[in-house]
């Protein structure tokens, strides 16, 4: 692949993005930013959050984790579905009833405003970490693979694709990003469509033969009923997907705000329905296709990178020929980028929304901080990925996704209290139920008392090996968000009192 052909790419693929844009910001207010009217398409949005709920993550890392856990990462998005099937049952009716802008405001109606600002506080930190981390991920790949060659500094890479997701996304918000994840979902499947056709073709196989070899294979395996201790153990990972989901989409502003556009609760119904089908399916369409990339790497005698996530990328950019090299450019460019865009809206619209009360302010001075917010996420983003950068330490950017993720454990917790509930928490003591809980989670954690022993003093070595004894094998894995929400909901039991 020419660095003359990428730049093509590159730009082709940004000028669409920016004149999607430009067509739908058109007449734009901050209503259109953060609602867009309440008036899309059930079926784009329900295509459109394919891109952005499947990272750049997802699209490097689920294809690489075959090699060592087969394919059962599909136990999780079993889990998935239920998850999604939750969300269509609890949460949507709740969401339209109060027509909400921000689905942290319902925290303020049921309890008061502490607890709603603790939610959005959890929002903002998970969803600025997580996000900004994926963009990262997606932006070493590209740099190491591509821009390193012509040497482009990491920098200029990073500031330049945010600059662009900023400019097509400033005016428009989530009107505009419904149309571009659409756009975007239609390169993120179609890589992964052609580049299981070109290793099947490579291979001689035909349809029916390619699923007798991976089925044949060591890769084939999906259940694990055998090992409770396993963090693979299928309650472990069933339940943990579906909390999962519940949490990360139900309780996500960035997911539920593009929901929360449809027209009428019955369309974002059917959506979110046939998003959770269409979801399983390319899910499982990216595992099938990290067997294939095990057993052609396997068969043509290649080398096996240190680093899993490197596989598909190495393959595509190298191996598979300049079709799948241009598919798997756009693939990640739109796995990584559907996903940044919508965080930053979501943020933006959570920002505005839960912390600058844009209720009571006219349309001009809700214009001028809209656009003050949506450049500092943006400067966000780019600071965060430049610290990733200079530690450069692969075990501590998967820590920091977990810590990311553990903060929607008190989101769990606090929507649970206020729907299965009818107390009433001592509001200011909120903020302390949920950071106690997160730090009991952390402190139950193989992966933190590892940590322990290597950066703390000795007493905190001996407390982590004492509870590794405890554990004695068993693996936490999943369910750990569910540990996290379950100790929230305690806490803020404890808090409470009847409510009158």
């Amino acid at each position: 692949m020419t660095p003359g052909l990428v730049v093509t790419i590159l730009i082709v693929y940004f000028a669409v993005l920016i004149l999607i844009s430009v067509i739908t910001s058109r007449g734009a207010d901050t209503n259109t930013f953060f609602t867009a009217n309440r008036q899309s398409p059930w079926y784009l949005v329900a295509f459109g959050m394919i891109g952005s709920s499947l990272s750049g993550i997802t699209f490097i890392s689920v294809p690489g984790s075959v090699g060592k856990v087969g394919l059962s990462y599909f136990q999780v998005v079993l889990g998935y579905l239920v998850g999604y099937w939750v969300i269509i049952a609890l949460l949507m009716p709740l969401y339209y009833k109060m027509n909400l802008v921000s689905i942290y405001s319902y925290l303020e109606q049921r309890f008061n405003k502490v607890s709603y600002k603790t939610g959005a506080f959890f929002f903002l930190v998970s969803r600025s970490l997580g996000s900004a981390l994926r963009l990262y991920l997606a932006a070493t790949v590209l740099q190491l693979f591509l821009f390193d060659a012509w040497g482009v500094p990491f920098i200029v890479t990073v500031a330049t694709t945010i600059i662009l997701i900023w400019i097509y996304t400033f005016r428009g918000g989530v009107k505009t990003i419904v149309y571009t994840d659409s756009f975007q979902t239609i390169f993120l499947v179609s890589a992964v469509c052609i580049t299981v056709w070109q290793i099947t073709s490579r291979l001689d196989l035909s349809f029916a033969g390619m699923i007798e070899a991976v089925n044949a294979s060591s890769y084939s395996r999906i259940f694990h009923f055998d090992n409770p201790n396993s963090s693979l153990f299928f309650p472990k990972q069933f339940f943990g997907g579906m909390f999962i989901t519940i949490t990360m989409t139900g309780l996500d502003q960035e997911i539920m705000q593009k929901n929360l556009t449809c027209k009428t609760l019955d369309d974002a119904k059917k959506n979110m329905l046939w998003f959770s089908f269409i979801m399983a399916a390319v899910t499982f369409l990216f595992l099938l296709l990290g067997a294939l990339l095990y057993l052609y790497s396997s068969a043509n005698g290649l080398a096996l990178p240190a680093a899993s996530d490197e596989l598909f990328p190495r393959l595509a950019l190298n191996d598979l020929g300049l079709l799948v090299g241009v598919f798997f450019l756009l693939g990640i460019i739109a796995s990584s980028y559907a996903s940044a865009d919508s965080a930053l809206a979501g943020l933006t619209t959570s920002f505005c929304i839960d912390f600058l009360n844009f209720k009571d302010k006219s349309e001009q001075t809700r214009s001028k901080q809209k656009f003050i917010v949506h450049v500092g996420f943006s400067l966000l983003f780019l600071i965060i990925i430049l610290v990733f950068k200079e530690i450069n330490e692969r075990s501590l950017i998967d820590a920091v996704l977990t810590v990311a993720s553990y903060t929607y454990g008190p989101l769990l917790g606090l929507f649970a209290f206020g729907l299965f509930t009818k107390r009433q928490v001592t509001d200011k003591l909120v903020p302390l139920v949920c950071a106690l809980s997160i730090v009991l989670c952390l402190l139950i954690s193989p992966p933190s008392l590892k940590v322990m022993c290597e950066s703390l003093p000795s007493v905190f070595c001996d407390y982590a090996h004492w509870r590794l004894e405890v554990l004695n094998g068993y693996e936490i894995g999943l369910e750990l968000l569910i540990i996290n929400g379950l100790i929230t909901f305690l806490g803020l039991f404890l808090i409470s009192k009847k409510s009158n």
